[in-house]
């Protein structure tokens, strides 16, 4: 069996075109998120949704123990927001206007909807972990409006 290379894989899965999501939430009195592409839902009974994040992020065990977040779904003008929390290192929250949602977490304004979730349970996938959570509440759709972010072959549509 011949191994795929990474890049060609990388190239072929990215004429997928994937909604851009920040997960965020409030650890130690202070916003942390990530930006993610790598959001579906799972479930409607109960309602589960799931993302996957690299087991070296540096966001992500902070999410982690707060045992919550928010998924914020970009609508299209916020791409310069999505690259924002794709860095590492910079304060990502640095501008960003936001409140917080029922169960406190950040739900950034002008995303086209937000879910409030808790961590349901978590699964090692090769370099990514893939969480699912829980829907506990979500932001009304037209609290944005608009068309949503998109990203598809290596570049944001």
């Amino acid at each position: 069996m011949t191994a795929i290379d990474p890049r060609a894989f990388r190239d072929t899965v990215g004429h997928y075109a994937a909604g851009i999501t920040i997960i965020a939430s409030v650890h130690c009195d202070e916003p942390v998120g990530f930006t993610c592409q790598s959001f579906y839902s799972v479930s409607l009974d109960p309602p589960l949704v799931s993302f996957s994040v690299k087991h070296d992020s540096t966001s992500y065990p902070r999410i982690r123990e707060t045992g919550r977040f928010a998924v914020n779904v970009l609508a299209r003008p916020q791409q310069e927001l999505s690259s924002q929390f794709s860095r590492s290192g910079a304060d990502k929250w640095a501008g960003v206007r936001w409140s917080r949602t029922p169960k406190r977490n950040p739900a950034i304004d002008d995303c086209l909807v937000w879910l409030d979730c808790t961590i349901e349970d978590e699964h090692p996938a090769g370099d990514h972990l893939i969480v699912i959570g829980r829907v506990e509440g979500a932001g009304p759709p037209e609290r944005g409006g608009g068309e949503p972010l998109l990203y598809f072959r290596g570049g944001y549509r």
